[in-house]
């Protein structure tokens, strides 16, 4: 078996696939996963291009997965062998065909939910429920602002915010994403590298501004977002796809008393209990049919050119990396 190894931040192609050393011993606590599809997420492409710290090379990437229970160490209750479990909020290192993974960061994947949807949908998923839910309540603000609409988390924030009958304005970097948009449930769409999104949000709130951004592009246009805000409003810095923020004058906010925040996922989701129910929850807005995940498939091997694409804008929705043509 082979995993993507990176030996050294860079670019795509530092990602390497390589023969795995070594033998699983579990430990307390441990479970060992036979892993089906992996979710691949602009949080990995951080770590390979050093906006994030990789604490110890060489390094295996990824934070997302689906697959079954292979084998328990000691102390394991909650999972038996053969189980479907995925994991999102865990240390990196899914970029592998198995792995372990302590039993408090997994959860069980529903029989109505395939693994190539459950590995796209996770992470994406308990970062919306995150947004909507524990950042701020996002029903208290009623319109609200979604940069990168058609994007992975873009897409599951829309797709909730409408089921909770939130108005909702998005923004994409390209025409040809403006359907995906909208399809995810965006009521107005916008062109942020074509129009000025700040007046076009001016325009559609006629001039009151929106309750809540949320902000997964970064540098192009955080300081904009923030002038978005009716007063008191709040700004979530969740992602920086178009690199990353520089320092930032605080009196920005001062003239509408405004507030920014910037949330990590694995912190909101450390509780077993929150994880859990979030899981549940994301899992059930999928059965429903209120989130309807647009995921594009791709072989294991082809990790760096996912890469290459996500970076390029070139994608939309979520990207799963799967082992073979079953794509269960």
């Amino acid at each position: 078996m082979k995993e993507f190894i990176l030996h050294k931040q860079g670019d795509a192609k530092s990602l390497k696939l390589e023969k795995m050393s070594g033998e699983f011993i579990l430990k307390k606590n441990d479970v060992l996963i036979k892993q089906t599809a992996i979710g691949v997420n602009y949080f990995d492409i951080h770590f390979r291009n050093g906006d994030y710290t990789v604490n110890q090379m060489p390094a295996v990437l990824g934070l997302e997965a689906c697959g079954v229970v292979e084998a328990v160490g000691p102390g394991v209750i909650d999972f038996k062998v053969g189980r479907r479990v995925a994991y999102a909020t865990g240390p990196i290192g899914a970029y592998t065909p198995k792995r372990v993974m302590k039993q408090h960061l997994l959860v069980n994947v529903p029989a109505e939910i395939s693994d190539v949807v459950a590995a796209g949908s996770l992470l994406k998923g308990l970062m919306a429920h995150t947004l909507l839910y524990r950042v701020f309540l996002a029903v208290r603000a009623k319109k609200i602002l979604v940069h990168a609409a058609a994007g992975g988390v873009g897409q599951f924030v829309c797709a909730w915010a409408k089921d909770l009958g939130l108005e909702v304005i998005g923004t994409v970097g390209d025409d040809k994403k403006i359907a995906a948009a909208k399809k995810a449930g965006c009521d107005h769409v916008i062109n942020y590298q074509t129009n000025d999104f700040l007046k076009e949000v001016e325009n559609i709130t006629q001039g009151q501004g929106v309750g809540l951004v949320y902000d997964g592009v970064g540098k192009d246009t955080l300081i904009k977002s923030i002038g978005c805000l009716w007063p008191m409003g709040l700004c979530v810095s969740y992602g920086e796809a178009s690199g990353k923020i520089p320092p930032l004058d605080i009196n920005h906010l001062l003239l509408n008393s405004l507030y920014l925040t910037k949330p990590t996922l694995a912190l909101y989701k450390a509780n077993r209990v929150e994880l859990a129910l979030g899981a549940a929850e994301v899992f059930g807005k999928i059965k429903k049919g209120a989130i309807k995940p647009q995921i594009t498939t791709h072989r294991f091997e082809d990790l760096p050119q996912v890469h290459e694409q996500m970076e390029k804008r070139l994608t939309t929705g979520s990207q799963v990396l799967v082992f073979d043509s079953k794509k269960k």
